[in-house]
C-alpha cells in the first residue's frame, strides 16, 4: 500500500484523523514528532510521553533544533524515506511538496473551527486560539517558504484530496479519505 500523508493548517484535526484512517487500514502511524523523538534518542535523550517537550530535556531538545533547520530537513528526509517504502499513515506540514510518493490528503478548515477543535482540546479560550494560530500559521508559512520555497497552505496542487473540516467531525473527516483510498484501490 502507498503511504498516505496528510498535512493541513495547525488544529485542523489530522492527528486525530490520521489515527483513525491508520486504525481502519491496519498500518502504522507516524509524525514529524515521533521522528524528532528517534532523533533526540540518537542524542542521548530519554524521551518520554507527550508532554516530554514541555519539560527539562525536551524543551533542551526544541532550542537545539531552533538554532539550525537541518533538524527540519532531517525530519522531511526521514518522513520521506517511510512514505517511499509505503504502508503507514503520515502526518506533516511540508513533505506533501517533498515527495512524489504517497497519496497526499489536505484537510482544510477556517480559523475559527480550528480555534473551536484547539480551545475543545486544550482548555483555552477561543479567542486566545486564534491569536495562537494567526501566529503558527505565518510562523509555518515563512518557515517552509524559507527552507523548501513552499507556498504553505496557499499551493495544494501537490495533494490528491482536499477534504474541507469546518461542517464535519474528524470521524467522518476519516470515512472520506478511507472511501477514496479504496475508491482508488479498485
Amino acid at each position: 500500500m502507498k503511504a498516505i500523508i496528510i498535512s493541513g493548517m495547525p488544529a485542523v484535526g489530522k492527528t486525530t484523523v490520521s489515527r483513525k484512517v491508520a486504525e481502519a487500514l491496519g498500518t502504522p502511524m507516524l509524525g514529524g514528532g515521533d521522528v524528532l523523538k528517534e532523533m533526540a534518542v540518537e542524542e542521548g535523550y530519554t524521551p518520554g510521553g507527550d508532554d516530554w517537550w514541555d519539560k527539562g530535556d525536551g524543551m533542551k531538545f526544541l532550542q537545539e533544533r531552533k538554532r539550525s533547520s537541518d533538524f527540519d530537513k532531517e525530519v522531511d528526509a526521514r518522513l520521506i524515506q517511510k512514505a517511499k517504502r509505503g504502508d503507514v499513515v503520515i502526518t506533516s506540514y511540508p513533505v506533501p511538496w517533498l515527495t512524489k510518493d504517497g497519496v497526499k490528503v489536505w484537510l482544510s478548515g477556517s480559523v475559527k473551527s480550528r480555534a473551536t477543535r484547539m480551545s475543545k482540546r486544550d482548555g483555552i479560550s477561543i479567542s486566545k486560539c486564534k491569536e495562537i494560530l494567526s501566529v503558527r500559521d505565518t510562523e509555518n508559512y515563512k518557515l517552509y517558504k524559507k527552507i523548501y520555497g513552499i507556498e504553505f497552505g496557499t499551493d495544494l496542487t501537490p495533494f490528491d484530496l482536499v477534504v474541507e473540516t469546518d461542517a464535519i467531525d474528524e470521524a467522518r473527516v476519516a470515512d472520506i479519505v478511507i472511501h477514496f483510498l479504496k475508491s482508488r484501490s479498485d
